[in-house]
């Protein structure tokens, strides 16, 4: 039986993987969404749109419903310009397309998150409000993924970021495991553990760090 699956945030380190891995798959209708005017292949729509109207916003493009929807939006407040504007990405779109995906007949939502979410700090916060959001809205099925640093190439150069994946790359291996959860992971693995968790239908509330995504992925 054939899965509609959404994807949003296809166009970063680990949904584009994921875009990868699960439209590959015969068994899988993907359903991507890419913001309008991008050049990476899918379904454009007006974010600020969905934000109003999550369920008229993506009924166009899902005319047939869905049964999963997987979030990987998430920016920064470097790229973002601001608290607020990254705050409207990695929390309003997101909860506006869990939204939408749920009056469309999703029982599943797969969300990318961070380690330490709800800690301290405003990123960790914005995580922390987002999952607790998306959980409240009552889906069968939640499977949140806490990654720690990710290691990957980025479609734009962020010089601080390439010394710090070396430097973690070389401690990870010997951090105890406490602070593993902290460590790195490659996106790639993120997004098989993703595509894995793409097919699971038991019902439930399941959070997932870096130990567990590396086993998903294998």
């Amino acid at each position: 039986m054939t899965r509609h699956i959404l994807l949003a945030g296809s166009t970063g380190l680990i949904g584009r993987r994921v875009r990868l891995e699960l439209g590959e798959r015969a068994d899988i209708d993907l359903i991507s969404l890419v913001r309008n005017g991008s050049t990476v292949p899918g379904h454009p729509i007006e974010f600020e749109h969905l934000y109003v109207a999550p369920e008229a916003t993506l009924k166009p493009v899902a005319p047939d419903g869905a049964d999963v929807a997987i979030s990987c939006l998430g920016t920064t407040i470097r790229t973002a310009g601001s608290q607020a504007a990254m705050f409207r990405v990695d929390h309003d779109y997101v909860l506006a397309l869990a939204k939408g995906a749920k009056a469309l007949g999703a029982r599943h939502f797969i969300l990318v998150s961070s380690v330490g979410a709800g800690g301290p700090g405003f990123y960790l916060k914005t995580k922390g409000a987002i999952e607790q959001a998306v959980t409240q809205l009552g889906f069968e099925r939640i499977d949140i993924i806490r990654p720690g640093f990710l290691l990957g190439q980025r479609d734009d150069t962020r010089l601080m970021e390439a010394a710090a994946q070396r430097l973690l790359g070389a401690l990870s291996p010997i951090l105890p495991d406490r602070l593993a959860r902290y460590g790195t992971i490659s996106a790639q693995k993120v997004s098989a553990a993703i595509a894995q968790l793409a097919g699971k239908t038991e019902p439930g509330h399941h959070v997932y760090e870096n130990v567990d995504l590396r086993r998903l992925s294998e």
